[in-house]
């Protein structure tokens, strides 16, 4: 039977584990829309947009748990068109928003470099820094050539990466980041990784690939980032004994 709990006891178990106030972050992390106090039923996703919503609605959320939410750094502060439109949604259905950037990134254990991981397959995977997580390296069970290891991201992710560069002509000690974090590739040279994974890329990219001797592939931002919110809202579902659903709204970037 599916438990109801209060929402404020949600938010405060998963800020216990995300701990977002030791990060400086581009959004506000935590609740950014406000509804109703009791949640029986949270579904994750990557980001808040409006066919996630109407998506999560339809499946009778209480509450949405995301990666991508709302009031970045930079935007345009006044609620109008998009904006709008996604806030009328979730206000007029009494519904919360919960959304978590680079606390969800980081975490050893929920977060998206780890889980990220395990979707892979890769050993012994850490962080590289010890005051970071943002970016990891760890080893693949077994050396693949730059081709394979392409079709292996494609298998597990689900699309084909973008590979560029050239290096080791097997790897196997492999760099990533999940995200926008195509800018770490430097750090993954400094590491020794044969390869280097971020969701995006950039231009820059290519020519540091092509001129340093590694291997880089841009895997896409959405689809790489699509495992921290799912293990979050399972370990919610299994210690409150709330329903739990994650809605993958595809993005190909």
């Amino acid at each position: 039977m599916t438990e109801t709990v209060s929402r404020d006891a949600i938010v405060q178990r998963v800020e216990q584990w995300l701990e977002p106030g030791r990060f400086k972050d581009y959004c506000p992390n935590g609740l950014q829309v406000e509804g109703r106090d009791q949640v029986a039923h949270v579904v994750t996703g990557v980001t808040a947009s409006q066919a996630f919503i109407d998506a999560a609605l339809d499946a009778g959320a209480d509450l949405l748990l995301v990666h991508h939410g709302y009031f970045w750094k930079g935007e345009d502060q006044r609620v109008g068109g998009m904006k709008k439109r996604r806030l009328q949604s979730l206000l007029k259905a009494d519904v919360n928003l919960l959304a978590y950037h680079l606390p969800l990134d980081e975490h050893p254990e929920l977060g998206n470099n780890r889980q990220l991981a395990d979707v892979l397959g890769i050993t012994e995977a850490a962080p590289l820094k010890s005051d970071s997580g943002l970016v990891w390296i760890g080893e693949l069970p077994e050396a693949l050539s730059p081709e394979q290891f392409a079709g292996h991201l494609e298998n597990r992710l689900a699309r084909r990466p973008l590979h560029v560069g050239e290096g080791s002509a097997q790897i196997k000690r492999v760099a990533w980041c999940t995200g926008a974090a195509q800018g770490f590739i430097d750090q993954a040279l400094a590491a020794g990784a044969d390869a280097y994974l971020s969701g995006e890329i950039s231009e820059p990219t290519v020519h540091t690939a092509r001129e340093c001797g590694i291997h880089y592939y841009s895997a896409g931002h959405h689809a790489t980032e699509r495992y921290g919110v799912q293990a979050v809202g399972e370990r919610l579902a299994s210690e409150l004994g709330i329903k739990h659903t994650f809605i993958d709204i595809d993005n190909p970037v």
